[in-house]
């Protein structure tokens, strides 16, 4: 959790008198998170070069957020949370989530935590608070491998109930995210009209069609058939990310265990995807604290449970590429994960680290994460890849700190076994340095 400075104060609302302010008090808490890095990668674009840039964030998002509590009594308590990420290199918001990456209220009281809105899915919650790479920090933003095994990390239009022991030693969590109707149906029709648009153009000048075909080299037919996916294809990859970026139904729950520096937990999410595929991720893992040692070991498994449609099969095939989008922007990215998923239906990783606390300022890590990616018919897409990044943290205060990390990525397998699809590159070293200060 981030170091919080409390702006606590006693509402009283302008115009509804003294008597309300005495039966319920609110503690209104601003904090955030200003974090800007360098960072220098090799082997980035066509020509493979090296490319320093500045970071708005190298340990961590840079962020701001509200956190609210009302006392209801008896032990009671209403909270709601907003949180906005930002770019503290530019000053701009994060282009790739929503101006509020969490939006919440809920309900906390002796019989458990109920949230209703944008949070943290359960996975996430099980690996940043039982192993979690850095003990510090949940992970370290510039370079977070097991953050792509997560199905996203974040649930929108989700309920989550929680419930612990007085102690917290257990604690466990279900979710339940809506997917609000969120389907295929319209673009499946879109996509069969494109495709039927484009055909009995053809069909309606045929001399031209003939014409084309030849010079292709190919048959009529073989020439309409192209041409009719193509337009299929185009129509797809235009509207398929309005779909992806829609609702998802989500269920699933965590537990963990605590208790004299052990720490053990384990997790599953069921990610119900629009063109009626299913991403079933499973984690679990565990650490170890005595004094200012830190260990933690974990596994997570994603698996893609889809049905592949035929050669001819317009809807299905706009179907499975809906889905298979949205898990690959689970996956991908250099920073989630580091390598492209193309057909591959499943992913599997572990992951080990240290750190050492070496003095009151100075937290050292290591950690190690190997991923295998398997279930490509074309075989592109098989593969392992390997991850390691070494950092240190050196404490100013408890709100500032600098650090400086190495790390390096490693693939192999498949000819579609690779970092991004610019540079086509199978390995990439990077060095980041910055600066991170907490309110």
């Amino acid at each position: 959790m981030h170091t919080k400075t409390a702006v606590s104060v006693a509402i009283a609302l302008v115009g509804l008198g003294g008597s309300l302010a005495a039966q319920a008090q609110s503690k209104v808490e601003l904090w955030g998170i200003v974090d800007v890095g360098v960072r220098h990668t090799n082997n980035e674009g066509a020509g493979k070069d090296g490319l320093t840039k500045m970071i708005g964030g190298g340990m961590s998002q840079s962020r701001w957020g509200l956190n609210v509590e009302e006392d209801l009594g008896g032990g009671s308590k209403a909270l709601a949370h907003v949180e906005h990420r930002f770019n503290a290199d530019t000053g701009e918001k994060d282009a790739t989530a929503p101006f509020f990456q969490l939006s919440y209220v809920g309900l906390q009281g002796p019989y458990g935590k109920l949230t209703m809105g944008r949070q943290w899915n359960v996975l996430f919650d099980v690996v940043t608070s039982t192993y979690a790479s850095f003990p510090y920090s949940p992970y370290m933003d510039a370079y977070k491998p097991e953050l792509g095994m997560a199905a996203g990390a974040r649930s929108s239009n989700s309920l989550k109930y929680t419930l612990a022991t007085p102690s917290r030693n257990w604690v466990g969590t279900l979710q339940y995210s809506f997917a609000e109707g969120n389907n295929t149906d319209a673009l499946v029709r879109g996509a069969q009209a494109a495709g039927a648009a484009r055909q009995a153009a053809l069909q309606g000048n045929l001399a031209a069609t003939s014409t084309a075909a030849a010079a292709a080299g190919m048959s009529v037919p073989q020439y309409i058939a192209a041409q009719v996916g193509s337009a299929v294809n185009t129509y797809a990859a235009t509207n398929i990310p309005g779909v992806a970026a829609g609702a998802l139904k989500q269920v699933g729950g965590f537990l963990r265990y605590s208790e004299h520096g052990i720490s053990l937990g384990g997790g599953y999410l069921r990610t119900s995807l629009p063109g009626g595929s299913d991403l079933d991720a499973w984690t679990l893992g565990g650490s170890y604290r005595s004094g200012p040692l830190y260990v933690n070991l974990g596994y997570g498994l994603n698996k893609i449970k889809i049905e592949r449609a035929g050669a001819t099969d317009i809807a299905g095939k706009v179907r499975n590429a809906t889905d298979l989008a949205i898990v690959g922007s689970m996956w991908s990215g250099q920073t989630n994960g580091g390598f492209q998923p193309g057909d591959a239906d499943k992913r599997q990783m572990v992951k080990v680290g240290f750190g050492y606390q070496i003095t009151p300022q100075i937290n050292a890590g290591l950690h190690y994460f190997h991923a295998k990616q398997s279930g490509g018919a074309s075989g592109l897409y098989n593969g392992k890849a390997n991850f390691m990044i070494a950092a240190v943290d050196y404490a100013f205060s408890k709100r500032t700190d600098a650090y400086f990390a190495v790390d390096h990525t490693r693939i192999s397998g498949g000819a579609g076994m690779e970092i991004d699809t610019a540079s086509h590159a199978r390995t990439r070293t990077g060095i980041t340095a910055g600066l991170r200060h907490r309110f």
